[in-house]
């Protein structure tokens, strides 16, 4: 029996850009799902909310435009965590920023290149695949772990930076809105820090689908091999303070901290954006950027 590859809504009333994105993405492992407009968009993803990995989304439409539909996903418990990219001719930052805080957290702009529509899918789909995943795993823990007032680890890979995050978000509140953001910032700490790929160096790998093989390259040099970052977790009486510590030099911190419309065309980049916005109440960077400081609220502010 052959298994179903991801599934990918296409949203644009023009056929022409349909049969374009058809083309392009016609000999990959996708399965493309077409509608015309934001309205049967709409009635397709309410109908099968559990059906898509991701929607391709034109932004101007008749009968329901996109950032509309966006804001309709968010609202339903099934397609709010489901990636849109945006796609639209309209790139000025206004447009970009409407979208990005809308929830489009990926952008494309026509005309379409074939590498670029490629990689921005790939990347969606693969961060709905890890948060799906993270999520699972919490899902077979016991749910004791809220009883941990404080716990120190140390992690050095990729695998125990995800592990880790699903155990410690599981010592938390509301495990599943804050399991992203943990991997997000330890992964950071390993990846960027330890392991010193600097976003220029993703992007590059990236495009060259050798992002997996380089950073085990990077773990196996023994200029590497003894770095460790440390997770310090912490329960008082009003909230769960964690601090993330990496052995890196440390990075321009302030310009990740926001969705930047510089960034939103690129495959990477905005998981310490989403972390901040989604997933805690407070993200704080402490000295050269190497050690970050997150807290969750176990009882609502006033």
């Amino acid at each position: 029996m052959q298994i179903q590859g991801p599934r990918l809504l296409v949203v644009d009333d023009e056929p022409l850009n349909q049969e374009i994105i058809a083309e392009y993405l016609g000999d990959s492992a996708y399965t493309l799902k077409m509608a015309d407009d934001g309205a049967i968009a709409w009635s397709i993803l309410q109908s099968q909310p559990d059906s898509f990995d991701a929607v391709l989304l034109d932004r101007m439409m008749p009968n329901m435009d996109g950032i509309e539909v966006i804001e309709r996903m968010k609202q339903h418990p099934s397609l709010r965590g489901v990636p849109v990219i945006m796609q639209t001719a309209a790139a000025a930052k206004d447009d970009v920023v409407s979208g990005l805080q809308a929830g489009a957290y990926y952008y494309l702009t026509k005309p379409f290149e074939e590498g670029v529509l490629r990689s921005i899918v790939d990347a969606a789909v693969e961060d709905y695949r890890r948060h799906r995943t993270l999520v699972e795993q919490l899902q077979t823990r016991d749910g004791v772990l809220h009883m941990i007032e404080s716990v120190e680890l140390s992690i050095r890979t990729l695998d125990d930076a995800r592990n880790t995050a699903t155990f410690i978000a599981d010592a938390c509140p509301q495990p599943e809105r804050v399991v992203m953001g943990f991997s997000e910032l330890l992964v950071n700490g390993v990846e960027h820090g330890n392991l010193q790929v600097s976003y220029a160096d993703k992007s590059r790998l990236n495009s060259a689908g050798e992002w997996e093989n380089e950073i085990q390259r990077r773990l196996a040099d023994p200029a590497h091999a003894h770095k460790r970052v440390k997770v310090q977790y912490q329960r008082v009486s009003d909230k769960v303070t964690v601090r993330i510590t990496d052995e890196g030099d440390g990075f321009d911190w302030e310009r990740y901290l926001e969705m930047d419309p510089a960034r939103a065309f690129d495959s990477h980049g905005r998981g310490i954006a989403m972390a901040r916005m989604l997933s805690f109440d407070k993200v704080t960077y402490l000295g050269s950027g190497n050690q970050v400081e997150v807290e969750i609220n176990l009882t609502p502010l006033s």
